[in-house]
């Protein structure tokens, strides 16, 4: 099975972008088949760059500034 271990999202020169690390772990063994693996993708769909942006937002104000 595979488990994502991180996620950042991040406006780049090509847009909204998701990041993300995962591990891969033996179902029967338990044992840790990959880790600390990675892949990036551009937000595409409309409605989770919304829910992204709205993260991002939430960050920002967290400052309190």
């Amino acid at each position: 099975m595979k488990r994502i271990t991180s996620a950042t999202v991040f406006s780049d020169a090509v847009g909204l972008r998701l990041s993300a690390t995962w591990s891969e772990i033996d179902e029967n063994t338990g044992l840790i088949v990959s880790d600390n693996r990675r892949f990036d993708r551009v937000i595409t769909d409309e409605g989770v760059a919304e829910a992204a942006r709205a993260v991002l937002e939430h960050a920002a104000q967290s400052l309190g500034e």
